[in-house]
């Protein structure tokens, strides 16, 4: 049976020792963790795809290079919920990534994920940066962009998706009931567990 300790597990697993990579996906997924415990409704199955969200960057996993669809095709296999398995496939804008590299048929296989729950996901990964550390939605969007050249497809497709991720994040912000100051308020012991 799938849980949030499961999806912690697999991350551990397969991301543990990826530096930066791993400080961002554990922060994700214990900032998930926190915030559901904060009574706002957030479902166990975001709190278990922010745990797992970019388990397709592990070397073993690697299809495509994308790692959304990576990702997704790993939980797959590994028996995760069809619920998850969506939310990772299509996490922080990735139908335009898989666009911008050609891999719109491989994407079109996976499961959709739509509406709240993407939502949630979305702000969550945009308020945590590269190294665990937190952030505004505005300013990951810009050091995404700045991170990547002008000619790479995720520069491209952040590009094209940043207004609504940026609109999808005040979404969850709204239905997450979130202080404009979250999540700058979450005890940093959280982050660094």
């Amino acid at each position: 049976m799938w849980s949030e300790s499961t999806a912690e597990d697999l991350a551990r697993e397969w991301i543990s020792g990826s530096g930066r990579r791993w400080a961002h996906l554990s922060a994700v997924g214990r900032l998930a963790e926190e915030t559901r415990a904060w009574g706002t409704g957030l479902p166990s199955s975001v709190v278990q795809a922010a745990w797992v969200h970019d388990i397709g960057y592990a070397s073993g996993l690697r299809d495509t290079g994308m790692h959304a669809i990576d990702g997704a095709r790993a939980l797959l296999r590994f028996g995760a919920p069809v619920a998850v398995v969506a939310l990772v496939a299509h996490h922080t804008g990735a139908v335009y990534e898989a666009a911008e590299r050609g891999l719109a048929d491989q994407f079109g296989e996976l499961p959709v994920a739509y509406g709240a729950d993407l939502d949630a996901l979305t702000l969550l990964d945009l308020v945590v940066g590269p190294a665990g550390d937190l952030t505004t939605p505005e300013e990951r969007i810009g050091e995404i962009l700045s991170r990547y050249g002008a000619e790479d497809p995720v520069h491209r497709a952040v590009t094209r998706s940043g207004p609504g991720l940026l609109a999808s994040a005040m979404r969850a912000r709204a239905r997450l009931r979130l202080s404009d100051e979250w999540p700058f308020g979450v005890a940093e012991s959280v982050l660094e567990a």
